[in-house]
């Protein structure tokens, strides 16, 4: 695995010309002019937003960028943060991994000037929250920018690097929390965006969050964090939300004992043991100990022990779960646009491999959940042909479709205005080098709306896209465009698509296919009914 903190020259150019140069709180920046999209646009790649967290600032909060003199290329994108390859579907632009990775991009419509007052996308990557980053083609903002919009992305720091909580790491903090480091980075990135956005011609006022997996769950706690939620006017989740019944972030206690004994694991393997005094029974190792682990045999730890990126209570970022903070009233009220796939789970997941019959269908959800009864009346198959549809439902639905429901649900009851979605056409092919599954989805699978919403079927080739695509790209992408400088997806030629009531009456859903419409949501009822059963897993 490569490292690196050089950055790589944009995908989308052949022999870039030099954008307009501008001046950030930093320094002045000299981008690229990406003149091969219909409409031109300026990049700002690889721009530090914070200090690199090395050495004595690894597990620390983010720090201010330094200042520079002269005239700073941006015509490159910064390192990914660390992370080992997972996902074959994540295509990178970036030129390997490093710790020194906190940098964002920025697309502005080309000469766009200080004062145009621009709306502003700024958008986090997926990932689980252990992989992925600011430079992959489904998330290039050249075709959002197109459209008069100024495009944020970032880097974050990813798994141990940006999640790890230790007693000792607490005990350092001044606020006796630890952990969160990856979302106090996002923080870091949206405060720079606000005191930044004036010189690529965007408006500090009218800054638009959004994400996806990893990153929707981001925006939802966004907007809960008492460090963020006053700081943007709108929110974009694309599946995933920090709310029962899958997610719900660790106590800080629980989080700190699980990442004493991390430490002390990843350290032994390390080798660090003896100069630590770790052994049986042992304390874990000091701070200067862990910080002294070459960033790669962090990485190997993280993989071998199977880290996972739990966001924390911190009693900093998160003062309380988002659940409370939301059905209290407390989160950010602003419009919110939210919602989630077909197939956000598959049906294979259920039944372990086995034929796809009732019989199996109903074993496969008895080991898995405690209701089980409960739970096949509310997702039923009364044949063997029933059962693929059926387990896909709850599959999905466990997995992330009914903790984005509950955002979406709590978010509609304090009266802001909340657009629910889903999206329902399944991607087609991949091409070479990727693999298509053995068993075809009968649904939309888990990320597969981004390269739509955003504008980047041609961007990303890894897939075979066809007419029907482009029509379907064309329609989300303009719900997402006007969102961003309204807060409302409606816009002339779209299909109409209208809020949820705060209460009472039908709730609407878009649906994004082919032929994109609004339905009553019928699947309420089993939500709210749903929801605390599937929390309630086999042990």
């Amino acid at each position: 695995m490569r490292l690196a903190t050089w950055g790589m020259t944009v995908g989308l150019l052949a022999a870039p010309a030099t954008a307009q140069r501008v001046q950030v709180a930093s320094g002045a920046l000299e981008g690229t002019h990406v003149a091969t999209v219909a409409t031109p646009v300026d990049a700002y790649l690889g721009i530090p937003y914070a200090a690199a967290p090395i050495g004595a600032l690894r597990w620390q909060p983010p720090r201010p960028a330094a200042q520079w003199t002269g005239v700073r290329k941006a015509d490159r994108f910064g390192a990914r943060c660390m992370q080992q390859p997972l996902f074959a579907d994540m295509k990178f632009r970036s030129p390997g991994i490093s710790e020194d990775c906190l940098t964002l991009n920025v697309w502005a419509p080309a000469g766009a000037k200080p004062g145009a007052r621009l709306p502003v996308l700024f958008y986090i990557h997926g990932g689980g929250a252990i992989a992925g980053d600011g430079s992959e083609l489904r998330y290039d903002g050249a075709a959002m920018a197109q459209k008069g919009i100024v495009v944020v992305t970032i880097n974050y720091r990813l798994g141990a690097f940006g999640f790890l909580a230790t007693s000792t790491l607490a005990a350092e903090s001044p606020t006796h929390s630890a952990g969160n480091y990856g979302l106090l980075d996002q923080a870091a990135a949206l405060a720079w965006v606000r005191r930044n956005a004036t010189a690529f011609g965007g408006d500090p006022a009218r800054i638009t969050i959004g994400g996806e997996s990893a990153g929707s769950m981001s925006v939802s706690v966004l907007m809960t964090s008492p460090l963020t939620r006053t700081h943007f006017g709108g929110a974009i989740g694309e599946s995933g939300g920090v709310l029962p019944p899958t997610f719900r972030p660790k106590p800080l206690a629980q989080a700190t004992k699980d990442g004493d004994a991390f430490a002390t694991t990843a350290a032994a393997g390390a080798g660090a043991a003896a100069s630590a005094g770790v052994g049986a029974g042992a304390e874990p190792p000091s701070l200067a100990a862990l910080r002294a682990m070459p960033a790669e045999a962090l990485l190997a730890a993280q993989g071998a022990q199977r880290f996972r990126a739990d966001f924390i209570v911190d009693g900093q970022f998160l003062t309380e779960p988002p659940i409370d903070t939301y059905t209290a009233g407390r989160a950010a009220r602003v419009p919110l646009l939210v919602g989630a796939n077909s197939q956000e789970g598959s049906w294979t997941s259920i039944l372990a491999g086995q034929p796809p019959t009732v019989a199996n269908y109903r074993a496969g959800v008895a080991k898995l959940f405690a209701d089980a009864d409960a739970l096949l009346a509310l997702y039923p198959a009364t044949t063997d042909a029933d059962v693929p549809v059926a387990a896909t439902a709850l599959a999905s639905d466990a997995f992330l479709g009914a903790s984005t429901w509950q955002w979406f649900d709590l978010q509609r009851r304090t009266r802001q205005p909340t657009y629910y979605y889903h999206f329902a056409h399944p991607r087609p092919a991949a091409l070479p080098p990727l693999t298509n599954p053995d068993v075809p989805p009968i649904g939309a699978v888990h990320s597969a709306e981004i390269e739509y919403a955003l504008g980047n079927l041609d961007t990303n080739p890894a897939y075979a896209w066809t007419p029907e695509d482009r029509q379907i790209s064309a329609v989300f992408q303009g719900y997402f465009t006007a969102f961003v400088k309204t807060g409302n997806p409606n816009a002339a030629g779209l299909p109409a698509w209208s809020p949820a009531p705060s209460a009472g009456g039908v709730i609407p859903r878009q649906v994004v296919d082919v032929r994109t419409r609004s339905e009553p949501f019928v699947e309420q009822a089993r939500y709210v009914a749903a929801t605390p059963l599937l929390e309630r897993r086999v042990p």
